[in-house]
């Protein structure tokens, strides 16, 4: 069977709080996730959203469509830059941490992703986007060490 995730992430400020949305659905099953950040910045919720949709998967080998409306994501993956950056040890790239950690997680399963257009009225990436910003506007934020860290120290990248 194969499996859907819808993913979205949001910062309120850039950076500032964020929060990533995922919706996963595999034939009758549905499982919403979101999880909110006191720092951090859009796209490292988009690329979380994605990440987190992947870890949540049981099984090995699954096939996956991952439907995104991150350019950053979506041509990064399909366009193959991620892995030229992977080749330079991600050499003056943004969010190396999760690109990382991405890259485990991605070759374990068979994945498409999928650019849509956001807040274009697709139900699930509406809904993704609502528990993004929810998420991030959440009083119990989790803080994302790897960005603060990196930004107290001037080292992102």
């Amino acid at each position: 069977m194969s499996v859907i995730i819808y993913t979205d992430g949001s910062a309120k400020g850039n950076p500032g709080n964020g929060g990533y949305g995922v919706v996963l659905i595999s034939g009758i099953h549905r499982k919403e996730i979101s999880e909110g950040y006191r720092l951090t910045t859009n796209n490292r919720m988009e690329l979380l959203a994605v990440i987190i949709g992947l870890e949540s998967l049981k099984t090995k080998k699954e096939n996956v469509t991952v439907y995104s409306d991150s350019k950053y994501v979506v041509d990064a993956v399909n366009k193959k830059w991620v892995f030229g950056w992977e080749k330079k040890n991600f050499n003056k790239k943004k969010n190396p941490d999760l690109w990382i950690r991405f890259l485990k997680i991605f070759k374990k399963h068979i994945v498409t992703f999928i650019w849509i257009k956001g807040h274009a009225e697709n139900v699930e990436n509406e809904k993704c986007d609502y528990l993004a910003v929810s998420a991030a506007e959440n009083e119990q934020l989790k803080i994302d060490a790897w960005y603060e860290n990196s930004k107290k120290n001037n080292t992102l990248f």
